[in-house]
């Protein structure tokens, strides 16, 4: 336990939670790109979340799993005859995600509890706090949705796309709002900008965050591979196939070649906005924020053509959806930046056993 702490130092233990909160969230993300692009993710046909803790410990053990995967839809159709040891390289990937959303979890409850009974919250982060451990509890039963959606089917063998894209927003969600509350107990200040500034800064933000929902639909439909030249698609500045001819509007989220292509559309649309923000703010408060959007948005869309030519590999999607996450946090960054409200007001929750405010937040840019 930690000794009586003034506002700055208990407000410094918080972030270091809060980072190792983000940190792991991220790497949670990266595990489950890797489970989804190795086709692990529905090797575990169950959900339990204490039992489940424990992988198996025996042959009889690893038997009766294998067992249970045989009885799925991906193995009847897409894997019938693999062998124990490439059924367990499968489970070990989704063993391993499912296990680090339990730490992830009990490192969050103890971080509230340990905060809790030092007296360093007051009811509005304590409110806080327990909604974003929320989230955290939502999205273990949100992957579990997702599962199941690969495992009932006699004919799926694959988890469905719109569940797919509803974990991962929900994950961006929960590492954005932790990157929120960071920036809030810090000792930077919010920056009062014009308001096209404000909304601009929204605007990116929103794009970004759809732009990345909608990869998730990429990667659930498998369009990534569908069309690997670039600039064009099959050849095609438009696909012939964009809406087809089962699916009408539908394609739009469940089409390959619309999906992709509005993927596409997503990307340039926000690479030439992140640049002409930056170019319009320049020398002003938001520059430096704008800046660095603008040159990963630029990486991240260089590094998604790179894989899209070669046919998304592992390696180079885990970076691509690595590099995703890191545009959203710089747009987070920016659009917290830009509010006019000081952090000071917001940050009025650290205490010593009394309630008193947090330092004034110093106003650097």
């Amino acid at each position: 336990m930690f000794k009586a702490a003034t506002p700055s130092t208990s407000a410094s233990w918080i972030r270091i939670w809060l980072a190792l909160l983000g940190i792991m969230v991220y790497a949670m993300v990266l595990v489950g790109g890797a489970t989804r692009l190795t086709d692990s993710g529905l090797s575990i046909t169950e959900w339990a979340p204490i039992s489940g803790a424990l992988p198996p410990l025996s042959e009889l053990a690893w038997q009766a799993e294998f067992a249970k995967y045989q009885q799925t839809a991906e193995y009847q159709l897409q894997n019938r005859g693999m062998s124990l040891s490439e059924f367990q390289y499968i489970f070990w990937w989704e063993w391993g995600h499912r296990q680090l959303g339990r730490l992830i979890g009990l490192v969050s409850v103890t971080g509230l509890a340990i905060f809790a009974s030092r007296r360093w919250l007051d009811r509005r982060w304590t409110l806080r706090f327990v909604a974003l451990i929320a989230l955290g509890g939502l999205q273990g039963a949100i992957g579990w949705w997702m599962v199941s959606s690969g495992i009932g089917e006699t004919t799926r063998i694959d988890v469905a796309p719109y569940r797919l894209a509803t974990h991962f927003t929900l994950a961006l969600l929960i590492i954005g709002v932790i990157a929120w509350f960071w920036m809030d107990l810090g000792r930077r200040a919010r920056q009062a900008v014009p308001g096209w500034q404000r909304w601009a800064a929204l605007a990116l933000l929103t794009g970004i965050s759809l732009q990345m929902a909608s990869g998730a639909l990429v990667a659930g439909l498998d369009a990534g591979r569908s069309y690997v030249d670039w600039p064009k698609m099959g050849g095609e500045w438009v696909p012939q196939h964009y809406l087809e001819a089962g699916l009408g509007w539908r394609s739009l989220f469940e089409g390959r070649p619309a999906t992709q292509f509005n993927h596409r559309i997503g990307a340039y649309l926000i690479w030439v906005g992140s640049l002409v923000f930056a170019w319009r703010v320049r020398g002003r408060a938001l520059a430096g924020p704008a800046w660095l959007l603008a040159a990963l948005v630029t990486a991240q869309a260089l590094w998604g053509i790179l894989t899209l030519i070669n046919v998304a590999p592992l390696g180079l999607a885990l970076v691509h959806q690595g590099l995703g996450v890191l545009v959203l946090l710089a747009g987070v960054r920016l659009a917290w930046r830009s509010s006019a409200q000081s952090s000071a007001s917001s940050a009025g929750m650290i205490t010593s056993g009394a309630r008193v405010s947090a330092p004034a937040s110093t106003n650097t840019t």
